[in-house]
This record gives structure tokens, sequence and C-alpha cells, in this order.
């Protein structure tokens, strides 16, 4: 069973960074798939990153290319979403996932686990 332990959210000026953390408490990661999802008020839960832990193939939503980094450091069994030049539209709460599929999957089906999710605020 994969437990997934979030950090590194808060509040920040639009134009910052934040990175977050998500750790596998079990230490299961090599045969995951970890993405990072947000869901922000009266809106669905919708993808932004995810990577894949054994060939470190990655992918990620539109809305955030260029400025977010997904990464993993597998004897950590932590992965991490490095977030720049933020937006008062990337404010939502911020959810870890894993999945024991195939490929970088975008949709919130595919992932069997998740984490309690961290707070990201935006002030513009």
């Amino acid at each position: 069973q994969v437990q997934l332990v979030e950090s590194g959210g808060g509040l920040v000026q639009a134009g910052g960074s934040l990175r977050l953390s998500c750790t596998d408490s079990r230490r299961t990661y090599g045969r995951y798939v970890m993405g990072w999802f947000r869901q922000a008020p009266g809106k669905e839960r919708e993808f932004v990153a995810a990577i894949n832990w054994s060939s470190s193939t990655s992918d990620y939503a539109d809305s955030v290319k260029g400025r977010f980094t997904i990464s993993r450091d597998t004897p950590k069994a932590t992965g991490y979403l490095q977030m720049n030049s933020l937006k008062p539209e990337d404010t939502a709460v911020y959810y870890c996932s894993a999945s024991d599929g195939m490929g970088v999957p975008s949709k919130v089906a595919s992932y069997e686990y998740w984490g309690q999710g961290t707070q990201v605020t935006v002030s513009s």
C-alpha cells in the first residue's frame, strides 16, 4: 500500500517560486508513476504533471509548460514539483498521486493513490 506525504505549499507573490515534495512513506516508488494534480475552489481536479519513475519520462499540462518541472529522487523515494513564475491562477490545492500503471497518464481515474493535498496561494 502506498502512503503519500506532501509538503511545500504556502503563500507566494506572483512571479515567485515554490517546490512541492511528495514522499512515499513506504519507499515503493520504484514501481510507480507519480502525478501532480490541482483543484481550485468550485473547479474539477485537473492534471498538472506526471513522471514515470523508472524511465523518467514526463508530461505537463499546457498551462504550466515552461514554468513547472517535475522530478524524482529515487533513493529518497521522493518526487518534486518545482513551480516557477507562479501566477494567481495557479492558486489551488495541489495533490500528489501515484499509479502502478504505464506511461504518464493525465486522468484522475488513472491514479490509485493520493496524498492529502497542500495549499498553494499566489497573490497578485
